[in-house]
């Protein structure tokens, strides 16, 4: 049953819908809201179809048609497992020197990773280059659907070189010494940093702590510009390890001297944006106009929509962090240089609040730094460090990230076996035992399209839960609908179909979102069709399973009217 209308009663005054709605034009279509009062005083049980008017039209991929762009591991996953048993969870893996081959980045593949990070503080422009193309090959080649992400460098001290193209062990009582000279080779226990200030304001007694506590040094003679120390806490010196400074157990804030993005960051966000990566995570973020500006920057180099993460890992972020998540499209929760700032007891509450602010505000949040640290040289993960994934898990993170369990580690394979099994099992528990972490709805939309768009996701999760529903299938071309349900963290797994590039990648971010490459046209019923009938062709769904559908596609009609609609349908 459909309602056609012109004028609408909303509280207690006439609305023509042909002039408009709060300053926003609106089309003539058939509307209607599941058994549900709105603000209107209309409420009709059928299927919900509304028509608004858009803004702008994506171009679809040309030749799609009859082809379903499943990646194989979601595939296996989907038929070994079903609906319901499909992990939800996305899993990135820094990719470093333990995994750069293109056996063991198709294992990390295999073995569930959705996004491939490649931090550029480390290795080469070819090396980075070469990586780019493998995954690129594996995805076009083998079936995979890895995105790609650069983590930039940031304005920070860091170590240039330690003596070493590893890790070194710092012993207790060894005396190293700390300078901006520039030699070729490798000096032993002797570190080069790479800004000329790095020493400005130090003082004898004063500590230098490396990488948030991996080893610290005590300042023991000044020698000009560069500094002689001696460790007194014994521990590992990683290539490009951050140094932070400390008197009298307080941070002693050298890294606000710089600025947020450096000229090798413009280098490298340069780089990324002509290899096509999907994500730029930033590094240093300490407000919301250095993510705007990075933003805009992007936006007038590319067409590709290239996402910018902010990194929190300041105090000074902790205080503008509202505006850095509304400003960006996603947050790393860096807790390893986070710790560095605020007292350590305070991590697990400032990780909690992160999660929650970004799930408010529609977006996607990342946990990372020291997931499984000991497995950089162990097999097997200590308990403590499956609890704190479990944790992140249960606080609805869209994804979890590995470092140098990766990237340098040998035991990179097992450490994702570690973080993908760990998250299935808790994402069940939390099923089972209806441990459903309910969100105080924020509202978001601006417009009226957007708030209406924004109903219908809350309205469609929730039918999907109370109805127990195998599965949501969302047909759109920006992916906003399938993050706004995704959002609402329901039971069902999310199916993405797009025929954008840019949004498949970038919806393998989202928590419970399988994103699928297809042809869409304008017509809602034909989508649906075809997708069960290609989903049908690889047996991965039988009769009797009952979906429901959410559609934002655009047509391409002359009158450019967005057909957002919510149906139930049964396999028959």
């Amino acid at each position: 049953m459909a309602l056609n209308f012109n004028r609408v009663m909303v509280k207690d005054q006439v609305v023509d819908l042909k002039k408009g709605f709060l300053g926003n034009p609106i089309s003539i279509h058939g509307v209607c809201f599941n058994g549900k009062k709105t603000g209107s005083r209309i409420g009709v049980q059928a299927v919900m179809q509304v028509g608004v008017e858009s803004l702008e039209i994506s171009k679809g991929l040309e030749n799609l048609k009859g082809v379903l762009g499943f990646d194989v591991v979601t595939e296996v996953e989907l038929r070994e497992k079903g609906f319901l048993g499909l992990r939800k969870t996305k899993l990135v893996c820094t990719v470093g020197p333990a995994c750069s081959s293109l056996d063991d980045l198709e294992k990390l593949a295999l073995g569930g990773m959705n996004v491939a990070r490649l931090n550029m503080c480390h290795n080469t422009r070819e090396w980075h280059t070469d990586v780019i193309r493998k995954i690129k090959k594996l995805n076009e080649e083998k079936g995979y659907c890895v995105s790609l992400m650069i983590d930039t460098e940031g304005s920070q001290i860091h170590v240039v070189d330690h003596g070493s193209p590893s890790s070194v062990k710092a012993e207790e009582g060894s005396i190293w010494y700390f300078t901006t000279e520039k030699f070729e080779g490798s000096r032993p226990f002797t570190v080069q940093a790479n800004y000329e200030g790095f020493s400005e304001g130090i003082k004898l007694g004063d500590e230098i702590v490396i990488d948030g506590g991996m080893a610290t040094f005590e300042v023991i003679e000044m020698v000009g510009n560069d500094l002689r120390c001696k460790c007194t806490d014994p521990g590992l010196f990683l290539p490009r390890a951050k140094l932070s400074f400390w008197r009298e157990g307080k941070l002693i804030g050298k890294n606000y001297e710089l600025p947020t993005l450096s000229t090798k960051d413009w280098s490298d966000i340069e780089f990324g944006i002509s290899e096509g990566v999907d994500f730029i995570a930033m590094s240093f973020v300490n407000d919301a106009d250095a993510v705007t500006h990075l933003k805009n920057y992007i936006s007038t180099k590319t067409p590709k929509s290239i996402k910018v993460l902010a990194k929190i890992e300041s105090l000074e972020s902790l205080h503008k962090l509202e505006e850095i998540v509304e400003a960006s499209d996603g947050i790393m929760i860096a807790r390893g240089d986070l710790g560095v700032e605020i007292p350590l007891e305070q991590i697990p509450t400032v990780q909690e609040k992160i999660t929650y602010i970004c799930r408010q505000l529609n977006k996607p949040v990342v946990v990372a730094s020291q997931l499984l640290e000991s497995m950089t040289e162990y097999p097997t993960p200590t308990r403590a460090e499956v609890a704190d994934v479990s944790e992140a898990v249960r606080q609805y993170a869209d994804a979890l990230m590995l470092s140098g369990e990766s990237a340098i580690g040998p035991f990179g394979q097992k450490a994702l076996s570690v973080l993908r099994m760990t998250s299935s099992r808790m994402e069940l528990w939390s099923r089972e035992e209806n441990k459903q972490n309910f969100l105080f709805q924020k509202n978001l939309g601006a417009s009226l399209p957007d708030q209406i768009a924004e109903e219908i996701c809350n309205s469609a999760a929730g039918m999907a839960n109370n109805l127990g529903l195998d599965a949501i299938f969302v047909f759109t071309r920006h992916g906003q609908m399938a993050s706004l349900i995704s959002r609402n963290r329901p039971n069902p797994p999310i199916f993405a179909f797009t025929d954008d590039c840019s949004t498949r990648m970038a919806l393998n971010l989202q928590w419970g979102v399988t994103p699928l490459l297809i042809d869409l046209s304008d017509d809602m019923e034909a989508n649906t069709n075809e997708a069960i009938d290609l989903i049908k062709t690889k047996g991965l769904i039988k009769e009797g399973d009952t979906i429901l559908v959410v559609s934002d596609i655009i047509p391409t009609s002359t009158t450019q009217t967005v057909y957002q609609s919510i149906q139930v349908k049964t396999i028959a």
